[in-house]
């Protein structure tokens, strides 16, 4: 059923960046200044998950300058909910702004499984336009601030969907459709209707893509720094790391290599914001072996939300280990051959560090659900602040 896939892939959210493959970026990318970069304020996008059982009442706006609702799909070429629960939950985040009036609350398109309409949507003018023409429509009706997209991925195989070499193109030209029909109805309004996109990790994304070109249409793009290591890899490894590992065995990737790619790419650094997760990859059935990070195992790096790990820890069968290369914490249970990859407060810091002397436009997450207590929230909060 279309439904339970949902449910249990989805939270890959974006699943996201595709086997990792470590390429040699540009010396362009060393090179880039910071000095052209505008002073922004930091932003703080928290994704919603809309089939997690979570009460969006409990979510700390304050802490918050977006809220991106995830997902909608694309039915008979049109954006659109499916779930039923949706339209209850949109309600509230809209209500979030009672708490915080600066709060802009966006919807997010597509992700890992609702992907595959995108590539033969955005193939022909037409079908582009009647797109753009009801994400506008869905905006209007719930109230919302903007679009996200989350194509994964133009030019690319994900989980089922259709893609084809002139994606490449034909995504800046839906991205330039939607920009038009939000701006006509933003004048209407006296407002100004944001578009964002989340975009892969590694360089196999920014050569199916013009983001050099396709910026120009967006406010800012929410890059996924994580999943590096994931589901269907028999290696275990940092799925989020900030910096490169000197242990990586199978090419691997980063969280400031997948920034410098994009300002290679020609996006505005003050553009680019770092994705976090707020969940870890666990590899169970791992081989044995004294040192557990890029051990083979026998299943996959799956999810597992912040708040469960802390559960696991409680057990008192993991050590604590880090990779001071990759500025990267891991954990290992030699009793149950189980290792995970996770995101603990003193990488939330390290990043935030990292985004605030980079000159970024700020942090996103996936997703609000996995760090129930707000632990990490709060750590990125206060980190930004």
């Amino acid at each position: 059923m279309r439904f339970i896939k949902f449910i249990f892939l989805l939270p890959l959210f974006f699943a996201c960046n595709n086997a990792p493959e470590k390429s040699e970026l540009p010396v362009e990318a060393q090179e880039v200044s910071k000095k052209d970069a505008e002073p922004v304020d930091m932003k703080i996008i928290g994704y919603a998950a809309g089939y997690e059982d979570y009460d969006f009442s409990k979510i700390d706006a304050s802490k918050l300058t977006h809220i991106n609702f995830a997902f909608a799909n694309i039915v008979e070429g049109n954006a659109a909910f499916e779930l039923d629960t949706d339209a209850a939950k949109i309600e509230t985040l809209i209500g979030l702004k009672q708490q915080n009036p600066d709060l802009k609350v966006l919807y997010s398109v597509g992700g890992w499984v609702w992907s595959d309409q995108f590539s033969t949507m955005a193939a022909y003018e037409e079908s582009r336009k009647i797109f753009a023409e009801s994400c506008v429509a869905l905006l209007k009706k719930h109230e919302f601030d903007g679009v996200d997209l989350d194509w994964e991925y133009p030019g690319q195989r994900a989980e089922d969907n259709v893609f084809r070499p002139s994606d490449k193109d034909n995504f800046t030209l839906l991205l330039k459709a939607i920009r038009e029909a939000l701006d006509v109805q933003g004048e209407k309004d006296n407002t100004h209707y944001l578009l964002t996109i989340a975009t892969g990790a590694d360089q196999a994304y920014i050569d199916n893509t013009n983001l050099g070109e396709a910026h120009e249409y967006l406010d800012f793009i929410n890059v996924m720094g994580y999943d590096f290591y994931q589901g269907w890899m028999y290696q275990t490894g940092h799925h989020a790391n900030l910096h490169p590992s000197d242990k990586e065995k199978y090419g691997g990737n980063s969280g400031v290599e997948a920034i410098e790619r994009h300002i290679v790419a020609g996006v505005p650094v003050n553009k680019l914001v770092l994705g976090i997760p707020f969940y870890g990859r666990q590899w169970e059935k791992v081989a044995p072996t004294k040192v557990p990070l890029y051990a083979s195992a026998n299943e996959g790096g799956y999810i597992i939300s912040y708040w469960q790990i802390l559960e696991k820890i409680k057990s008192g069968n993991y050590e604590k280990l880090y990779d001071e290369s990759a500025k990267a914490s891991y954990l290992w249970s030699a009793t149950d051959k189980v290792m995970i990859s996770w995101e603990t407060p003193k990488e939330i810091k390290l990043k935030a560090d990292y985004i605030k002397e980079k000159g970024l436009g700020g942090a996103m997450f996936w997703e609000y659900s996995l760090d129930k207590d707000q632990e990490l929230l709060n750590t990125l909060f206060e980190s930004l602040h």
